[in-house]
């Protein structure tokens, strides 16, 4: 059987698929269901499996007739935010549309009898939104002998328009940087005998404000979170803790960012001398370019929806943990499909929605990408 025609075959076990998997939404690193139940597909498909002890990812694989890997990478996991008053894992990423399109590409190869050239590997990865998944799978080997490795994210209309395609998805590098700020507690008609952490807090935003680099290249940094501990309104806090928000398209650049923003912390625990231990979290590099990678994926779109139909390029300031399978492994030729599916009002908001008829021309490119990549 013919691996495209098997997707049309199966359309509406397809969407109810992902319909099941959306209903299961799980927050990162207890993707335990969604996990069972992708598995429980790919063994009745064949594909041998592996999993793991410490977590749920998942690695399945279709043995070519050598030892060279093509790869394709899911994330599984789901947002936890407020929805409705509710606050739940809700997936408004997209990760469980991920899981279906990437899921039906491996069972499409693997229905059709194909024998490909190469080893086709499918990674189903926990924690993207921690931006530890991608890490962790690596550990586990998930790169072992991977010359080709591709990823697919749904795109805002606005970026890719539906039944359109992007080869390559540029993504910025984007970290969170956490903190605690302590000072020294006094009586509130007292303020010269203590340290104000909240004080010290302004004095970082307004240094924050002041960071201008001399680049076009889009960033940002400012804090997002804040918090004391202090119950009394008559008492100069001690403890504070904040969050800020750093993003940058390139690597380079927020390498500087950060730099800077260390200078910053230093300079407000010297004038206010008050103590700030922080460290940086929820780390995702940006994108590097490969332009094999690029092309293989833009004629995989090409045959699937037409060539006017492939849009060459989609910018994004938004981060994505894919990009530590290439920045640990720079030799592997790896890019991330970027699919229009007329997704709003946009990634992240709490009732997200797309056409889901993009799930079947999504999983159509994603398949014809990896045994393209496969004849390689």
């Amino acid at each position: 059987m013919n691996p495209i025609q098997y997707i049309d075959q199966q359309h509406e076990l397809l969407l109810k698929t992902y319909h099941d998997l959306h209903s299961l939404a799980e927050p990162s690193w207890q993707e335990e269901k969604t996990s069972r139940y992708i598995l429980e597909c790919l063994k009745k498909a064949g594909l041998t499996v592996k999993t793991f002890d410490s977590h749920y990812g998942i690695i399945a694989e279709i043995p070519g007739r050598s030892n060279q890997v093509v790869a394709l990478r899911a994330d599984m996991d789901a947002l936890v935010q407020e929805v409705d008053g509710v606050v739940k894992a809700n997936h408004s990423c997209g990760h469980d549309a991920h899981s279906t399109m990437v899921l039906y590409a491996a069972l499409a190869i693997a229905y059709s009898g194909a024998q490909p050239k190469h080893t086709l590997r499918f990674l189903f990865q926990p924690a993207e939104e921690k931006g530890e998944g991608a890490l962790q799978m690596i550990n586990d080997g998930a790169l072992e002998n991977v010359s080709y490795l591709f990823g697919v994210h749904v795109r805002p209309s606005a970026e890719v328009p539906y039944m359109k395609a992007s080869p390559v998805i540029i993504h910025g590098s984007a970290g969170t940087i956490r903190g605690t700020i302590k000072g020294i507690q006094a009586h509130a008609s007292r303020p010269q005998d203590g340290i104000n952490a909240i004080e010290a807090a302004a004095l970082l935003v307004q240094k924050l404000q002041q960071i201008h680099l001399q680049t076009e290249t889009p960033y940002s940094i400012k804090m997002t979170q804040l918090q004391t501990t202090n119950k009394a309104s008559n008492v100069i806090p001690e403890t504070a803790v904040f969050a800020i928000d750093a993003r940058a398209q390139t690597n380079e650049v927020m390498d500087e960012l950060t730099r800077l923003t260390k200078e910053a912390i230093e300079q407000t625990m010297e004038q206010t001398e008050a103590s700030i231990f922080w460290s940086m979290e929820e780390f995702v590099p940006a994108a590097t370019l490969h332009e094999t990678a690029i092309k293989l994926a833009e004629t995989a779109i090409g045959a699937i929806i037409g060539t006017e139909n492939v849009v060459p390029v989609c910018v994004s300031q938004g981060g994505e943990d894919f990009h530590f399978y290439t920045a640990k492994h720079p030799d592997i030729a790896a890019t991330m499909i970027g699919l229009g599916c007329d997704l709003m009002p946009g990634l992240h908001h709490p009732h997200m929605k797309f056409n889901l008829e993009a799930l079947i021309y999504g999983a159509k490119i994603l398949t014809n990408t990896m045994l393209l990549a496969a004849e390689e």
